[in-house]
């Protein structure tokens, strides 16, 4: 399992080696600052502690500053953990982007989708809604019925009702490394990322699919 921790930038086009035109997601993904390395030993599993970007120190809590100053690191924007992590490295280390993909990898997106607010269920759910005509009124954006009666007597788990609709963590799996962009420390994948322009992604190792060779 390799991974960073990057910044979706946006999405546009580029034509792979086939000549295709191909729509992918750019992320940027600066080097990543090694903060701790767990082991066995000390804490029972394998794992690498990864760090993206620079925090003020004002901004960061006490528990979080006295991790930092016991690994001697600066405070970062954000903080990753990775499992079983292929990539030799150390304390202080800076994990690349060359150090863990390759154009024609298969990646694994992890970030937060974009939050709408409190909404209905034809946007929430894609419900057709009510008649507007026939005498209709009142009904052309809402549910209708929610149960069966008297019997069973109660609302069914999991019916689905307006609510607060994204803003969750998603993971899309199986996405095609593009192009590897160093000197700009870009990776261009393939499809769609979870999240808005701005926000921070995870990309890992595929978990269902094998690196290409």
């Amino acid at each position: 399992m390799v991974g960073l921790l990057g910044k979706k930038l946006g999405q546009t086009q580029v034509y792979d080696e086939g000549g295709d035109l191909v729509c992918v997601t750019a992320v940027e993904c600066r080097p990543n600052r090694v903060l701790q390395c767990k082991t066995e030993e000390t804490d029972g599993y394998n794992a690498v502690q990864l760090g993206f970007g620079v925090q003020k120190p004002q901004r960061v809590n006490k528990p979080l500053t006295g991790h930092y100053h016991k690994h001697g690191a600066e405070p970062c924007q954000k903080i990753k953990e990775f499992r079983d992590f292929e990539v030799s490295v150390k304390p202080g280390d800076e994990v690349k982007l060359a150090d863990c993909f390759f154009a024609g990898d298969f990646v694994d997106a992890i970030g937060v989708t974009k939050g709408h607010g409190f909404q209905g269920v034809m946007k929430r759910h894609g419900f057709g809604g009510g008649r507007a005509t026939h005498g209709a009124k009142g009904w052309k954006r809402r549910p209708g019925s929610i149960g069966q009666g008297s019997t069973p007597g109660y609302v069914r788990k999991g019916q689905p009702m307006p609510g607060h609709m994204g803003q969750v963590r998603r993971t899309v799996q199986n996405l095609k490394v593009v192009r590897i962009m160093e000197e700009d420390n870009v990776v261009l994948v393939s499809g769609a990322i979870p999240g808005a322009v701005g926000d921070y992604v995870v990309i890992r190792s595929a978990k269902k699919k094998k690196a290409s060779t």
